[in-house]
């Protein structure tokens, strides 16, 4: 291999996409596999076993493509179209729930990356899961009164979303976009308050390019978005973060909150079925509905308990840096005492001081975080008030509180970003362990960490009850760490 063929390799982030889907397809085998075969009874699961059969077919055409891509890169340099059209069969995977390969096939359907097709394809698959969990509650006995409603606006906008993914695949969308488009936008930003979030950036995007001439802004917003789109493993964590959030709008409309929260004695620790994907727990409640209204705490406490902190602390930080004298070491001093109680061991002494609920369960993971969002800030804040335009700023009189907030704090703000999207995970993690000590939110509300101390008693008999709340918080966090990482990497100058 020569060094441009190997430079073409490592280049080409359709063929690390690749890669990387085989061996989560792989991984995902050999999961179901293991679940398949019932080593003590020595039977096989027929839904594990063909999902496994499903997956390993999946796995066996990732890798004829990854093949033929790397035959085409080594020879040719260029991904050739014969091997793009077999990609596309990978679009069929969605039927069996194999997103990673369905997000593959749609990137390798388009030659030239689009932020505007990589977000309209995003959002697609986001509006399917959405259709295709709900429709599990078909199993139940009964179902919401605005379910049928709800599932007909759903599989309205899918229709939506196909029409946009089919206009954005062939349309070339990197500066401008005809000033007719604007209503595109104006609709894909109305589908966001679904839930959707993909709708709203996509939907702002398209305003953007169709009716601002700034050229600088659109670049700006093509360099930040192009770094994102491009990350794989960040838009994984984004789709599942904005599944979540949607999927927790959506169960107004097609979820029963009864079946979560009313106890049914007759239908004490069941196994996983249709009509309870999840089980049901030791008062006989549905696991899979209380995981997905269970979202919705982890979601509000997990985003509240860190915008808090990011606005008190970057107030406090941003006058510290600014006023980098007495005022800095009044504001850093107090600080610093707050600083040296460990945060959990501070939210448990706030919840025992002043009971366990969600409000007091917020404040508790907010005051402990403070301080860091403070020290980030104040490094920032130090940092550009050393630079010119600041200086330039001063030399015209500008007031300060004006320099601060209009000048120094925009361009000290986006390694808060990071830090934030960094820190939710830990603000999730944090409220299923105080919940799973029985100081989160109240008992009875479904929330993962008190979903998963029920299954915690039941970990020999019934470990199903502890695995998926246990793999929900997993794949939240991991999400939010994902995202993080993608922010970090497109905000950062340093890697340009």
């Amino acid at each position: 291999m020569t060094i441009q063929q190997d430079f073409a390799l490592k280049r080409s982030q359709e063929y690390k996409h690749a890669l990387f889907v085989l061996v989560i397809s792989i991984a995902l085998v050999i999961v179901f596999l293991v679940n398949a075969f019932d080593v003590t009874e020595g039977t096989w699961n027929k839904v594990w076993g063909s999902l496994t059969i499903a997956y390993l077919v999946i796995a066996c055409w990732q890798t004829i493509i990854l093949v033929c891509m790397k035959r085409d890169l080594l020879n040719t340099g260029d991904i050739q179209k014969r091997t793009r059209l077999m990609s596309a069969v990978n679009l069929l995977t969605i039927l069996v729930g194999n997103v990673f390969t369905t997000t593959f096939a749609f990137r390798m359907l388009r030659r030239k990356a689009s932020i505007e097709y990589t977000l309209s394809y995003y959002m697609l698959l986001t509006q399917l899961l959405i259709v295709s969990v709900s429709l599990l509650n078909l199993f139940k006995p009964y179902v919401s009164d605005m379910f049928l409603l709800s599932m007909a606006v759903f599989i309205l906008l899918i229709i939506f979303d196909v029409v946009a993914v089919v206009i954005f695949g062939k349309l070339d969308t990197d500066r401008h976009i005809k000033p007719a488009f604007k209503w595109l936008g104006i609709a894909l930003i109305i589908t966001g308050f679904s839930g959707n979030i993909f709708g709203f950036i996509l939907g702002y995007s398209v305003l953007l390019k169709s009716t601002n001439r700034d050229m600088s802004t659109i670049d700006k917003w093509n360099k930040i978005w192009s770094k994102i789109t491009k990350n794989f493993t960040a838009m994984l964590g984004l789709l599942f973060v904005i599944f979540t959030f949607a999927i927790s709008i959506a169960s107004y409309g097609t979820f029963v909150y009864e079946f979560a929260v009313e106890n049914n004695y007759e239908s004490m620790l069941l196994e996983p079925s249709l009509a309870n994907p999840f089980g049901t727990d030791n008062f006989g409640r549905d696991v899979f509905s209380r995981i997905i209204y269970g979202a919705r705490i982890s979601l509000i406490v997990g985003v509240v308990s860190t915008l808090i902190p990011l606005v008190i602390g970057g107030f406090l930080g941003a006058v510290a840096g600014y006023y980098n004298k007495s005022i800095d070491n009044v504001i850093m001093r107090i600080l610093d005492v707050l600083y040296a109680v460990p945060g959990i061991l501070l939210a448990i002494a706030i919840i025992a001081a002043f009971g366990a609920n969600t409000v007091n369960l917020i404040i508790a993971l907010s005051v402990g975080s403070i301080p860091t969002y403070a020290r980030t800030m104040r490094a920032n804040v130090m940092m550009v008030s050393n630079l010119e335009f600041v200086e330039a700023a001063k030399a015209l009189g500008e007031e300060d509180w004006k320099i601060i907030f209009k000048q120094v704090v925009p361009n000290s703000f986006a390694p808060m970003i990071v830090k934030a999207t960094l820190t939710i995970g830990g603000a999730v993690i944090a409220t299923s362990s105080l919940s799973f000590l029985g100081l989160g939110v109240e008992p009875h509300i479904p929330e993962w960490g008190n979903i998963l101390k029920v299954g915690s008693m039941y970990l020999e008999t019934n470990p199903y009850l502890a695995i998926f709340p246990g793999i929900a918080i997993i794949l939240l966090v991991l999400s939010f760490n994902f995202l993080g990482d993608g922010l970090r990497d497109a905000l950062d100058p340093k890697l340009d």
